[in-house]
């Protein structure tokens, strides 16, 4: 009893970080919940196969992009406005493509942050949900360009999970761990 009062008390203090509209275990499906608990082994074999067979630019875009360790989310760090933001697959049909850099943004809309891809012919858009000081989990959709955007849970097979970490002071990373298409892990960077 004691344990879960901690974990309660500890997840509303950094709840107003980015909480959404309702409890994360409540939200994700059994699919998306099991991604998430398998995202290290996922990682760690996705960059494997970058590692193994991606060209020597690709892989210095890769670990630029994973540099630096995870910084706190909270007290004064405000992630709203405009980003620039590209995709790195890794793992799978090939095993590393670099695409070239989009717009997002992240807006409040008064129950927590939340990310949309605007450019692109692939986007995504979502919630962020607190996981702890330093990392956050993403539930979104996918769309594609002239498509109206789609809220998670609402298509299964376009549902998008990711743990969301803060690695430089004008840097995120969003790891999508067994993405429904093409890769076995899709890293969305997002600088400004």
């Amino acid at each position: 009893m004691r344990k879960i009062l901690f974990t309660l008390l500890a997840l509303a203090t950094v709840s107003s970080i980015a909480h959404a509209d309702g409890v994360l275990d409540k939200r994700l499906t059994p699919f998306d919940k099991e991604r998430l608990a398998k995202v290290d082994v996922n990682v760690m074999a996705a960059l494997a196969e970058a590692r193994a067979g991606g060209s020597k630019e690709d892989l210095a875009i890769l670990d630029a992009a994973l540099a630096g360790t995870p910084l706190p989310l909270a007290e004064g760090y405000d992630p709203k406005g405009n980003w620039k933001c590209r995709t790195i697959k890794a793992g799978g049909t090939l095993p590393l493509t670099v695409y070239p850099w989009f717009a997002c943004r992240i807006s409040e809309d008064g129950a927590g942050w939340q990310l949309e891809k605007r450019t692109g012919s692939q986007r995504t858009k979502g919630m962020f949900y607190t996981l702890s000081a330093t990392r956050l989990a993403y539930l979104g959709a996918g769309y594609v360009n002239g498509e109206t955007p789609r809220i998670y849970g609402q298509d299964a097979r376009e549902n998008q999970v990711a743990i969301v970490e803060r690695r430089g002071k004008n840097k995120l990373i969003l790891l999508f761990p067994a993405p429904q298409y093409e890769s076995k892990l899709d890293i969305l960077v997002m600088e400004r």
